[in-house]
């Protein structure tokens, strides 16, 4: 350990000594995973507060729990918190009456019998700033709040099981599988699980209530009034599996994305409108050559812009798009926005006066805010920032967006753009942090840039995160870090892949966007489609030659990691060259052959690549080339990469890689296994455990350490 005074890191160590306050949080993991995590925003109806969820530790340091706290608009006042419980409280929105609508499992005074296992409700916090209480629950619990801008109206969705007739039956039938611990589910289509959770047999439904039934508290000794929650999609099948549901300002619509099974298990995605007094439904859009998603509805209620993502074959890659529909039932037909706009649309929000839509979109390794004018096409550029703009909101007088902003740099945190000024003189500015409920943590290092030419003379860039004190005369060891996706960027904060935390500890980061990643063009993403062993790995080798080339990065101690594709990318990395001195993977797809039919969408992956093309792009038949030790790591839950997938890379490493288990099982490879965790590894003393033992194995192999000097094992490993 170096003295804490010491501003140069001794790469595999942290720097500051027992019981000393760590030069940053990063320094120390229980440090880091205490850092408050803020995510989530909603703007009241007079544009007077902001309100934002924010996740710490409990008191077990064993879990997070979210707090909503609100936020000055203005900046003048610090930010303060609204509520506080055990359980958390989420899904913030603000109603039309400039209450606070959100969701949480806290105890509620009022049941008749409280249950430690109470599923979450919807609870309202009153403008006027009386407590909080509930105003609407179900058996099932309460997933989420959407509310109309203008009237007092509140949607919820909510799982009601495929028998129930009303509400009284869906409670006795929770209850009859609850007691007789049954969990089973039959089945008659696919898929049956999503991410890390099981489907079934219950199915989303939507409610709607109206919240002038519960605007005046009740006398003293009275019962408090509830939400009559109108079921306004009976009989929904799995068309709400993915809803995304929004309420049009006069609260009289409901549109959202509508899951429809076709023919050989696959699911298309079309959008539909519900008509909230009725329940009629009507489609809106029904695109056989595409699935459609994200409806955001204008200020009068009229149109609705959507995102439409092309259905891929294995020779052409999806196109993301931006598309504009009338909602009244002879209104306009879809309408492509900007066509010429070489970038996918990520949130889309519209100005006040419905003129324009606000859109967030990757861009060179940032996802900038753009205007788009629908008449024109014409798109401009509205944040300068180097960062990534996400839960986009407009003041009500249309001269400002609120937005939670991020980069490498700094974590979530709110901000104001000057919108009238941006929109009046066509330049881009720069957002305003605004007072928030916690300040950024401290970096130990810096951010830089690297680029690089690719073998097809294509351009390619990367973030290069330099730990403290790298120079010509110290340079830093050097980890390559391989987003998943692969239809993705290093352009935000990540909690999980944090590369400050290994910067702390000396090391450099590369945080590459190969082919395939966004943001920087329809044909960039082409050019790694269906053959991920060339471009993007090709691409990942060039931009590493760039960074081991500068004087304070150490060539000759180097490792690869990546999750989920980055995974797939580290094990092809691992067959097809020996320059890396540890191969970290993580939730990775190692047999594309077995992974296409297991993983939770088969059918997505059967339209990305044909057989022939799998076992062309597959590490496993590289595995007998793999001369560099190997991290392994896998959680049971992970349904997108099966466990499967782990299970079978780590027995072919042991017994066919060049560097397979010896006569007395002694290998260099290591399986770092979670029986509860799923595709990330979330819980915060999991992710210790997980940052130890990378660190421990990148010490090891990449540093040459060995014996005392190497960093400690987790004790929890008994």
């Amino acid at each position: 350990m170096t003295d804490a005074s010491d501003t140069t890191p001794v790469p595999g160590t942290a720097d500051s000594p027992s019981g000393a306050t760590p030069p940053t949080p990063f320094h120390d993991l229980d440090a880091y995973v205490a850092l408050p995590r803020l995510s989530g925003l909603t703007l009241s109806p007079d544009g007077t507060r902001l309100v934002t969820a924010v996740a710490t530790l409990d008191a077990k340091r064993t879990r997070y729990v979210s707090a909503l706290w609100e936020v000055d608009p203005a900046g003048e006042r610090p930010a303060r918190r609204l509520t506080r419980s055990a359980k958390g409280e989420s899904s913030a929105r603000f109603a039309s009456t400039g209450d606070l609508l959100f969701t949480s499992a806290r105890p509620d005074a009022d049941a008749e019998s409280p249950d430690d296992e109470t599923p979450a409700a919807l609870w309202m916090l009153p403008a006027d700033g009386a407590e909080a209480r509930v105003v609407a629950a179900r058996k099932a619990g309460i997933d989420g709040v959407a509310v109309a801008e203008h009237a007092p109206v509140v949607v919820v969705p909510s799982d009601v099981l495929p028998r129930a007739t009303d509400e009284e039956s869906d409670e006795r039938l929770i209850g009859l599988r609850k007691d007789a611990k049954v969990s089973a589910v039959l089945h008659s289509s696919y898929p049956v699980r999503y991410w890390d959770h099981d489907l079934g047999p219950a199915v989303t439904h939507l409610f709607a209530a109206d919240l002038s039934a519960v605007a005046a508290p009740a006398a003293a000794g009275e019962p408090q009034t509830r939400l009559a929650l109108r079921d306004v999609t009976p009989d929904p099948g799995t068309g709400l599996r993915h809803q995304d549901a929004v309420l049009s300002p006069d609260g009289r619509t409901l549109v959202t994305t509508w899951t429809r099974p076709a023919a050989r298990g696959v699911e298309r995605h079309r959008l539909v409108a519900v008509d909230v007094a009725t329940g009629s439904r009507r489609v809106l859009v029904d695109d056989p050559g595409a699935d459609v998603y994200g409806p955001v509805i204008s200020p009068d209620s009229r149109r609705v812009a959507y995102v439409r993502e092309t259905i891929t074959t294995p020779t052409t890659a999806p196109r993301e798009e931006l598309w504009v529909v009338g909602l009244d039932a002879d209104g306009p037909a879809p309408q492509r926005v900007a066509p010429d706009w070489d970038r996918w649309p990520g949130q889309v929000v519209w100005t006040r006066d419905g003129s324009g839509l606000l859109v967030a979109a990757d861009d060179g390794g940032r996802s900038p805010v753009f205007h788009v004018d629908p008449g024109t096409g014409a798109v401009t550029r509205v944040t300068a920032d180097d960062a990534a703009f996400t839960d986009l909101l407009v003041s009500p007088d249309g001269t400002a967006l609120y937005a939670l902003r991020s980069s490498y740099a700094a974590p979530p945190h709110p901000v104001r753009v000057d919108l009238a000024a941006a929109l009046g003189s066509g330049a881009p500015v720069e957002a305003v942090a605004l007072p928030g409920p916690t300040p950024l943590p401290a970096l130990p290092g810096t951010l830089t840039e690297v680029t690089a030419t690719a073998e097809d003379g294509a351009a390619v860039r990367a973030w290069l995160v330099l730990p403290e004190g790298a120079s010509a005369a110290a340079p830093a060891p050097l980890a390559l870090w391989i987003h998943g996706g692969p239809l993705g960027s290093w352009n935000a904060w990540s909690w999980r892949w944090n590369p400050w935390i290994l910067a702390a500890r000396g090391y450099a980061v590369l945080l590459p966007d190969p082919a395939l990643s966004t943001g920087y063009g329809q044909d960039f993403v082409q050019r790694g489609w269906g053959a991920w062993g060339a471009a993007p790995f090709t691409d990942l080798m060039a931009v590493t030659d760039a960074a081991v080339a500068r004087a304070d990065v150490d060539e000759t101690r180097t490792a690869a990691m990546g999750g989920s594709f980055g995974g797939y990318m580290a094990n092809w990395v691992a067959g097809h060259t020996d320059r890396f001195r540890a191969i970290v993977t993580h939730a990775s797809l190692w047999a594309l052959d077995q992974f296409g039919p297991t993983t939770d969408s088969s059918y997505y992956w059967e339209r990305e690549m044909t057989a022939e093309m799998a076992l062309a792009n597959s590490p496993h038949l590289s595995v007998e080339k793999i001369v560099t030790p190997m991290l392994v790591v896998h959680g049971d839950k992970d349904y997108r990469v099966p466990i499967g997938e782990g299970l079978r890379l780590w027995y072919e490493l042991l017994s066919r890689s060049a560097l397979a288990a010896d006569d007395e099982g002694r290998t260099p490879h290591r399986f770092l296994y979670f029986p509860d965790e799923n595709h990330w590894v979330l819980t915060p003393q999991h992710a210790k455990v997980w940052y130890q033992v990378v660190e421990a194995f990148l010490a090891e192999h990449v540093l040459g350490l060995a014996g005392d000097d190497l960093p400690p094992l987790p004790e929890v490993f008994g």
